[in-house]
């Protein structure tokens, strides 16, 4: 381009120089003729046929010169030069003219710009045309991620590793997430640690659709909440059996955990062991909300009538009833307790039968009392402990606690 601008430059300049020439009608020659010679210019400043002048203009300078010949041209059609007829500023403008470099000069190849991009219609050759992959279009908005699967290496790689991309995108802009995070740069440190930490390969899939969020975390921040259950003295292996059961268990804080665990201690009444006894046999209670628990706790102790021990006793045994439906607890603990007359610390002993089923034990209990052998004292011959009330196979219930058949069971059902 730079180029193009010089030579566009010394046109201006000649065409200048021309211009400066026609005001002078001192021209020899040309005094019947200047109406025809207008816009002439000197034979010396114009470049030769070879020069890229425009056609326009060569053309114009063969019809001045044929029509504006010189007075002192001889008669066999050649003529003096008509420099020497010029006035002297039109030869002083023609010496200024010369010594402009020539247009014909080769320019440096350092000189050129570098050579554009091709236009996009620019036309190609048909071999060309048939070597071009069309890349298919990548969706701008979309329900799912399976769209963008065959774009993303990211999700590609998340895939071969296990994860279930119909389950992440449920979760709250997990979608959103995982599209904007790189697998070399974002998700290998992530994966390394969780290896690290204790969790298996297999389960790195299933963790990471679960808790996707995590490959958002900063690698110190999850290091340090490792740190500190091991200040707590959880062991390693205790610390992977957490963090596989609880995903969402390194997403809390330092200052989170140390608050969860303090709260179960003091509310429980728990020494530190077996708070974390506790947290280790059922880590979501660390992961979970609190107000649940706490209304448990209340129901337990306010409705159900147990004592500080034998609710520590039962959540010791039994963490799941921290975290149980309420209604649950009420209608079993109103069967349990009013209708077959188990006292409160013999429920105590067996917490168990708060996560058996219901109906279940009503039907076990009913085929009993028919036989006459619904005898849940210690005390008394024939003693049935509810944890074979609720725990045994319906064969084994039959012939060795009732004392029947199997059949006599199914058809004692069918009269209900």
């Amino acid at each position: 381009m730079a180029s193009w601008a010089r030579l566009a430059f010394r046109w201006r300049c000649l065409l200048r120089t021309g211009r400066a020439a026609e005001g002078h009608r001192g021209l020899s020659g040309c005094s019947s003729t200047a109406q025809g010679c207008r816009g002439f210019a000197p034979l010396a400043l114009l470049p030769s046929r070879n020069d890229v002048l425009p056609w326009r203009l060569q053309a114009y300078r063969h019809a001045c010169v044929e029509s504006c010949s010189p007075p002192g041209s001889a008669k066999d059609g050649s003529f003096s030069s008509p420099e020497s007829n010029l006035p002297s500023p039109v030869k002083q403008e023609q010496a200024k003219a010369e010594t402009l470099p020539d247009l014909n000069a080769k320019i440096p190849y350092e000189d050129w710009d570098d050579i554009p991009p091709s236009c996009a219609l620019e036309e190609i050759s048909e071999e060309e045309a048939v070597q071009i992959i069309a890349e298919p279009l990548l969706p701008l908005q979309s329900s799912t991620l399976r769209d963008y699967v065959d774009h993303s290496e990211t999700l590609a790689k998340l895939v071969h590793l296990g994860v279930d991309l119909s389950q992440v995108e449920k979760r709250q802009k997990a979608g959103q997430l995982l599209l904007t995070l790189d697998f070399e740069k974002d998700i290998r440190k992530i994966l390394l640690f969780l290896k690290d930490v204790g969790v298996e390969d297999n389960q790195l899939g299933p963790f990471l659709t679960k808790n996707p969020y995590i490959l958002a975390e900063d690698l110190e921040a999850l290091e340090s909440r490792v740190a500190y259950l091991k200040s707590k003295k959880f062991g390693k292996a205790e610390i992977a059996q957490m963090v596989s059961r609880a995903p969402y268990l390194l997403l809390f804080s330092v200052e989170r955990l140390d608050n969860r665990l303090g709260f179960f201690k003091n509310e429980l009444g728990l020494s530190v062991k077996k708070t974390k006894d506790l947290v280790i046999r059922l880590p979501r209670l660390l992961t979970g909300k609190l107000e649940p628990v706490k209304e448990n706790l209340q129901v337990c102790q306010i409705e159900l009538g147990f004592q500080r021990n034998e609710i520590q006793e039962i959540v010791f045994k039994i963490p799941k009833i921290l975290t149980a439906s309420k209604k649950r607890l009420r209608q079993t603990f109103d069967y349990l307790h009013n209708i077959m007359g188990i006292p409160h610390h013999m429920l105590t002993r067996f917490p168990q039968v708060f996560n058996s089923k219901l109906l279940r034990m009503k039907e076990r209990h009913m085929f009993l009392t028919f036989l006459g052998r619904a005898q849940y004292d210690p005390a008394q011959p024939s003693y049935i402990s509810l944890d074979q009330l609720v725990s045994l196979p319906d064969e084994v219930f039959c012939t060795e606690i009732a004392k029947a058949s199997i059949q006599d069971f199914e058809k004692f059902l069918k009269t209900l």
